[in-house]
Formats: structure tokens, sequence, C-alpha cells
């Protein structure tokens, strides 16, 4: 049986995946255009979703793509509302990044059961230095000065430092990029300066593969029809595609 080429698509991804995204993308001459976006932006969801919506409007006008894939997950309703009016939208069904990592809502569901105190590090978070460690603190520690006196600082930094006593374990993702060795290091030398435990995993590359070579599925990806927006979902599907009302 002759494979089905994979369709023409323009890409919009969080800076998290961008060594995966390169890693699973080589020779992939389908993907017409890949666009990256900081991970600082999850902070402002407001911000991300008009962002977002922003690069929508301008690969819409694309003649060349059959759809557009958004390497994200509903990330704290950042991206509820997008919505396309020439090409349909593709974005896995998850709460956020850590599903596409471990593979599938599933795998990482079994794995908050086994692990509820875990922390998921991977080497997009880490160089964001978005995670627990001696060099989150510095950069939050810059950060708030520029906005707040030396006392509020310290108690904003004290509320960070409570939020990590939940945790008791750094869990780095391993899904084979070029970095992943130093990446390892690195969290593990967080997990050491924090007192936690270490555990390094194998994550499941096959919904960020299947997501960026067009083998979609309803059950893990959700399809967003132009003319449609993107929703959120109360069930486990997690996202659905709403019908635009006009007023």
């Amino acid at each position: 049986m002759k494979t089905q080429p994979a369709p023409k698509v323009a890409i919009l991804a969080c800076s998290v995946f961008e060594r995966e995204i390169a890693l699973l993308t080589q020779g992939a001459k389908h993907i017409v255009e890949t666009r990256f976006f900081e991970i600082g932006l999850h902070d402002r969801p407001d911000v991300l979703r008009a962002t977002l919506q922003q690069q929508l409007d301008e690969v819409d006008s694309r003649n060349d793509i059959q759809a557009v894939i958004l390497a994200y997950g509903l990330c704290g309703r950042s991206t509820a509302g997008l919505r396309s009016l020439r090409h349909k939208l593709i974005i896995p069904r998850a709460h956020d990044c850590i599903t596409v990592f471990m593979g599938s809502k599933e795998a990482y569901a079994e794995h908050q059961r086994r692990c509820p105190t875990c922390f998921y590090y991977t080497p997009g978070w880490n160089r964001a230095r978005r995670v627990p460690g001696p060099d989150k603190l510095e950069v939050l520690k810059t950060e708030l000065a520029k906005k707040f006196e030396a006392d509020d600082v310290e108690f904003l930094m004290e509320t960070e430092r409570e939020q990590w006593a939940q945790h008791n374990t750094a869990t780095y993702i391993d899904l084979g990029t070029d970095d992943a060795e130093s990446e390892a290091d690195y969290a593990r030398r967080c997990a050491e300066w924090l007192g936690w435990k270490f555990e390094r995993i194998h994550g499941d590359v096959a919904l960020l593969r299947d997501l960026l070579w067009g083998k979609w599925d309803n059950a893990r990806f959700q399809i967003v029809e132009p003319g449609q927006q993107l929703g959120q979902s109360t069930d486990t599907n997690v996202l659905r595609a709403e019908t635009v009302t006009t007023k």
C-alpha cells in the first residue's frame, strides 16, 4: 500500500520543543515554515493567546499549506479561543507540554499517580531556567528587583521556595536530543541542591512525531476546521472544536 505524503504545514511552537522538533523533522520537506515563541509567554495567558492568534492570521494568508500545527497544549487556557479562517488547526489533546513529552495523557497520568511529588525537567525548561534550582532563584531575584523593594523581593522568593517544597523529586524526561546528557546533568545538580531525589525517564516521541508528520487521529489530536475555534473540554478530551458565533 502506497503511503500518503504528509500534508504541507506551518508550525507554531513553544520553544520548549525546539530541540525535540529539530530531532524529529530532519528531512521533513512538508514543513513549509516553523515559528517558535518564548516559554515566558505562559505567564500571561492572554498575551500568549493574542500572540498566537496574530501569528495564525499571518500564516493563514499562505496558499502553500494545508494545515497549521500548534505545538502547545491547553496551557492554562492560553490556546482556548484560537481560530483560523482558511486552514485547519491541529493540536494535541494535552493540558500542557509534559503530556507531549510523555507521549500521551494516559502515560502522564500514570506517572503522576506513581510520583505525585515529581517536578518535570526537560532541555527546553532547563535552558529557560524555569525549573527549581539555584539559577531559577537568581533569575527570579533579578526580575523581581526591577519591580519591588528588597523586603517584598525576599517575601516573593520565599513564596516560590514554599511552592517547591510541595515536590521532592526531579524527573528528567529524555527524548534523545543532542543535549540530553548535559541537560540530565543539570537536572541532577538541581536535585542535589534542593535535597530532592533524581530520576531520569525516557519519554515517548510518538505524539510529537505524529503531530509533526500529519498522522492525526481524533483520539490524540483536536482538529479545528476553518471557521471554528478551539475550546476547552471538561472531559478527558481536554479540547474541543466550537462553532464561532457572530454577534
